[in-house]
């Protein structure tokens, strides 16, 4: 709960930023101090090599792998020649891929009819669903009837990694070029303006941000069109929001986190195909959240778990990872884990604006796609299915106007408004128009209890005809309050059995990142941090961010704090991005490959 605190609190927080009496350097990329302007760069060789495609496509998730096949399915029908490149990342491809997940199959048999032959082996069909709402020590079970959207009737328990994996291998048998590792890390642009593709990442910068002997130019990719499919927040899509006024006439998005953990349990508690979700404890009515628990059924014990809170939280001393880790301490979840073993961790941020936060879809040389504009479907708790839907639907009109035998363009980068039109006469649109209003309707004085109200009648009911679309309450960075107006939140500490510290957890993620390169979570004013988030806010980076990134430590002197940035724990989540109540931090790629090496998340 979010209660009055001492006002000494609030006088010894100013006092503690105030005691720096210098700004040490944090930040050293050259996205915040030119290269041009450094004297350590004089004479380096700074041409790229560039390359040609009809199609590129930034992101190798569910929606970019969907276009890229649909795309080169279009062309073997047709026989015409055409260059389909991909860029990711991750290492490998599903390596920072993360859901719960649930997969609707809908989109998966348009793109193939004939999926479940094709060795589908990720995807178990799920057999009973359970919905709960949660007190401390208790909870009661609803009935999920059939046309409500968390009903699970027919789809699948997948691991997201493994699917996406899947869709790799489908996608280079059809010819598609795939390049994982390489992280696209500029957007280009014709000299009219419109979108000429992506520059990858320039390698061989050291720490400090000078050129090292090995240094090497990424390399351009251009094309007719590129699709940017980044997946949620993405840092080139930021960029072309604001280059082409992409959100003058949508909501903010909004975002939650969730944090995801794998664990082998014991034999007899397992129930293969069982799906089960909650709200309420541990958070309070006014916040956002919930939980998943999914049995998945791959001839081993093995469940995945995981809980997700609303960025748009108030309590600046909110921890979404400490959370859930109390979660796990119910005692109708507990018994579930007692006697197993966590063997995997992770964390991602999720779109949660809706329909009204869809900005436009389309520019002159590129378009947004999947997760990256946020077509998930908030009370179904699932994107993955739409998010293939608009990459489908993207391939669909891209092909159509790259193959036309005079393709009309006033820009030398195609501009293809023809895949907004389609999406929004597809199911896509039509569902998530269905339910627009109820994550929304969560902001009132009742919070959790007022939007089940409002869903129950209004959906559940009504299917979302109601003649009014709600507006978010603004972007999540605002909705902070000042530490001097809440409560330190007192967590248990973690015993190493059900519930777990942070550092232990980000080593099961894998992650990993080349050491000596300037860390890839820049800052605007290295002076914001201690200046404003720490005096105002009491820090809160270090306590939103799901992989100890963040960390206040006492100067050398002795005198005052600085923030130190443990860039290589990042997991790629991008809510510090969204979170930082000052607006400062700016998430950038690291060097390719860098970053979350997950094995089926």
């Amino acid at each position: 709960a979010v209660v009055h605190a001492a006002p000494q609190l609030y006088t010894t927080l100013h006092r503690r930023a105030r005691s720096s009496a210098a700004t040490p350097q944090i930040t050293t990329h050259y996205t915040i101090h030119p290269r041009e302007k450094d004297p350590r760069w004089e004479g380096v060789e700074m041409e790229r090599f560039a390359d040609e495609a009809d199609v590129v496509i930034v992101g190798g998730g569910p929606a970019g792998l969907s276009a890229a096949i649909r795309l080169k399915q279009l062309a073997n029908e047709q026989e015409k020649e055409l260059r389909v490149c991909l860029v990711e990342k991750a290492s490998q491809i599903g390596a920072h891929t993360l859901s719960g997940a649930c997969l609707e199959p809908s989109a998966l048999s348009e793109l193939f009819p004939d999926w479940k032959e094709r060795g589908v082996s990720v995807a178990h069909q799920h057999y009973m669903d359970a919905f709960s709402r949660l007190w401390c020590v208790y909870k009661i079970l609803s009935v999920l009837s059939p046309g409500l959207p968390m009903n699970n009737h027919g789809n699948y328990i997948v691991r997201l990694g493994n699917f996406v994996r899947w869709l790799g291998e489908q996608a280079e048998e059809l010819g598609v070029e795939l390049y994982p590792g390489y992280a696209a890390s500029e957007v280009l642009f014709h000299e009219d303006g419109s979108v000429k593709g992506i520059a990858t990442n320039d390698v061989g910068i050291a720490k400090d941000g000078s050129p090292k002997d090995v240094f090497e130019r990424g390399m351009e990719l251009h094309a007719k069109v590129t699709l940017f499919g980044e997946g949620c927040h993405g840092h080139l899509a930021k960029q072309l929001y604001k280059q082409f006024n992409l959100r003058e006439n949508c909501e903010p998005q909004t975002y939650a986190i969730g944090l995801k953990e794998v664990w082998t349990i014991d034999e007899k508690k397992w129930r293969p195909g069982r799906v089960e979700h909650s709200v309420g404890w541990p958070l309070n009515r006014n916040t956002y959240g919930g939980s998943f628990l999914y049995h998945l059924n791959e001839g081993e014990p093995l469940v995945a778990l995981g809980f997700v809170v609303g960025l748009d939280y108030s309590n600046p001393y909110l921890s979404p990872f400490r959370e859930f880790q109390r979660w796990k301490h119910h005692p109708f979840v507990a018994p579930t884990l007692e006697g197993g073993s966590r063997i995997a961790y992770g964390a991602r941020a999720l779109n949660e604006g809706g329909l009204q936060s869809i900005p436009k879809l389309t520019f002159p040389g590129g378009l947004l796609i999947g997760c990256s504009p946020g077509f998930m479907n908030v009370p179904k708790i699932k994107g993955t299915h739409t998010a293939m839907k608009s990459g489908m639907l993207a391939a669909e009109a891209v092909f159509a106007r790259i193959t036309a035998e005079s393709p009309e363009s006033e820009t030398a980068g195609l501009h293809v408004p023809e895949y907004s039109d389609a999406l929004k006469e597809s199911w896509v649109w039509k569902e998530l128009y269905a339910v627009r209003n109820i994550r929304p309707s969560f902001h009132n004085y009742f919070g959790l209890y007022g939007g089940m109200v409002y869903t129950g009648i209004f959906y559940w009911i009504l299917r979302g005809k109601e003649p009014w679309t709600l507006k978010h309450c603004g972007t999540d960075a605002s909705q902070l309050k000042p530490a001097k107006d809440c409560t330190p939140i007192e967590y248990p500490k973690p015993d190493g059995k059900l519930s777990f510290d942070l550092l232990s957890s980000v080593a099961l993620s894998g992650t990993n990142h080349e050491g000596d390169q300037p860390p890839h979570l820049t800052l605007r004013d290295d002076a914001v941090p201690v200046g404003r988030n720490l005096a105002v806010y009491d820090g809160p980076e270090q306590r939103f961010c799901p992989a100890g990134v963040y960390e206040y430590v006492p100067l050398e002197t002795g005198d005052g704090m600085r923030l130190q940035i443990n860039a290589q724990n990042c997991v790629h989540c991008k809510t510090c991005d969204i979170k930082d109540p000052s607006q400062n931090i700016n998430w950038v790629v690291p060097e390719g490959g860098g970053g979350p090496a997950y094995n089926g998340m």
